[in-house]
């Protein structure tokens, strides 16, 4: 599959926030430093009574014997110019004046403040070339607070390698840190290329003192016999890395500070739609602003309403109505059912006069309601309802739901009418001979809602994603049709 990228005017902006920081700083690339080798056993040519120092093998293995590594040049301006710097882009984006310059790990600290969907991942990629296209800085760290985002963030770095090729010239090395290979890092040192490491706040986030509680964290900070008694901490920071901080508002414990105050940075670069901590904010566009630039398309959403039927507590919640030219309406509905392992939510289709206790196996909560009346064109069911010694009419609309319902019910719902949607959406277009790709997408509070990983590091489903598997399946079921020319 390949993409093809707009450059969008927006997305430079936010790029020329951060270069212009910088204006007056010289261009310096190939900045060399004395690398730390660590304790290298040497091969002696007992003939010759010398060390044989000559390196065989692959390019990369090659950078890894080498002397120098290539780290960032300093920067060289005063803090006066850098903040007079900051206080013009703020001017330009009419952002009030930082009144010093923010730190994080005690270096000048940036915000860029940008809408979810607008391509973060995007600008913060353009950016560094941007620095090293200008100021000739090489080294980079993107620091993620989870796996999940640690592996977008890759894949976004391979789907826009050839695009910025395009643009400059060039291509990043990127990886990610495992340590397990220890043996990248210096191949991270020694190039003289655009570097960037993507890391995990897991791999790094942990007490400094002997005994912390990550062994996987803490390995960063300790000699390693594998790494030739060097720790990989001090190999990373050698290159005065600049950090950029996807989703900062998610690291900004005491510990995760001191931690990052380790990378010795040159600089911080923060990039959220909602800083909890605020820096030198020199670039903003928020939800109003990605709306009026139309950035943010046309969203379709579909909502459900809680209403209370007089009298009961039982769930239920109206699904749709089903339309045949050859019988009366059905509703659909779903209930709790007895089942032999317990009480289940099911769904059930029922016709007017059907009674919902005969539906749901016997449960004496339904006792009473049945259907009075489906009506279409209201979309809507009427139930009646044993209220004391009488009866009421109760109406509900397809999308509400009454009773007992907690909150995973209702993400439950949402999950399932997404998807529902979607299909509806598809087949919509496939029906009419369109072949229209069709993008839903779940806003949730946390990946780890959706995607979690075991303590040996392997992908579980989190609470949505075995709701997700379950509701696919379910309505799948739905629009599955003999016909192989169907959709």
């Amino acid at each position: 599959m390949k993409f093809t990228f707009k450059i969008q005017k927006y997305q430079t902006q936010a790029v020329d926030a951060i270069v212009k920081c910088f204006e007056g700083q010289q261009f310096a690339d190939k900045v060399q430093y004395l690398r730390d080798k660590g304790i290298v056993s040497k091969n002696i040519n007992e003939s010759q009574g010398q060390f044989n120092l000559s390196v065989v093998g692959t390019e990369e293995e090659k950078l890894e014997s080498s002397d120098f590594g290539y780290g960032n040049a300093s920067i060289a301006i005063t803090n006066k110019d850098l903040l007079d710097n900051i206080h013009k882009i703020q001017d330009q984006n009419f952002i009030v004046h930082s009144a010093k310059i923010e730190e994080t790990a005690g270096r000048p600290s940036f915000d860029i403040e940008m809408e979810t969907g607008t391509g973060k991942t995007y600008v913060y990629t353009k950016t560094m070339y941007e620095l090293n296209k200008t100021y000739g800085w090489s080294k980079f760290i993107i620091v993620v607070p989870s796996v999940a985002i640690r592996e977008g963030i890759y894949k976004s770095l391979e789907y826009t390698q050839e695009h910025f090729m395009q643009l400059y010239s060039k291509k990043i090395r990127f990886f990610i840190y495992n340590s397990k290979r220890l043996n990248m890092l210096d191949q991270y040192s020694s190039s003289a290329d655009i570097n960037v490491m993507i890391i995990n706040i897991q791999a790094f986030n942990t007490s400094l003192k002997e005994g912390g509680r990550s062994k996987e964290s803490r390995i960063i900070y300790t000699k390693r016999d594998e790494f030739a008694s060097r720790r990989p901490i001090d190999v990373i920071s050698a290159n005065h890395p600049i950090l950029i901080l996807d989703e900062p508002q998610k690291m900004g414990g005491d510990k995760t500070q001191t931690a990052l105050k380790q990378f010795d940075p040159l600089f911080t670069i923060n990039y959220s739609a909602t800083h909890k901590i605020q820096h030198n904010l020199i670039y903003r566009l928020d939800a109003l602003d990605a709306y009026n630039q139309k950035l943010v398309k046309k969203i379709e959403v579909k909502g459900f309403k809680l209403e209370n039927i007089a009298g009961t507590n039982t769930y239920i919640y109206a699904d749709s109505i089903i339309l045949s030219p050859s019988h009366a309406p059905v509703v659909k509905l779903e209930i709790e059912v007895k089942q032999n392992g317990g009480i289940k939510r099911l769904p059930v289709k029922l016709n007017t006069g059907d009674k919902l206790e005969e539906a749901s196996k016997g449960l004496p909560e339904y006792k009473g309601i049945y259907i009075a009346e489906i009506l279409p064109e209201l979309n809507a069911v009427r139930f009646n309802v044993p209220v004391s010694n009488n009866s009421d009419n109760t109406m509900m609309y397809m999308g509400e739901m009454t009773g007992n319902v907690a909150e995973k019910d209702i993400r439950r719902v949402q999950i399932r009418e997404t998807i529902r949607s979607h299909f509806e959406k598809e087949k919509s277009f496939y029906d009419q001979g369109l072949r229209i790709k069709v993008l839903s997408l779940f806003f949730i509070d946390e990946v780890a809602k959706y995607r979690a990983y075991d303590d040996d590091g392997n992908e579980v489903p989190g609470e949505y994603g075995k709701m997700f598997e379950e509701e696919y399946k379910s309505v799948l079921n739905d629009f599955i049709d003999i016909d192989p020319d169907s959709y």
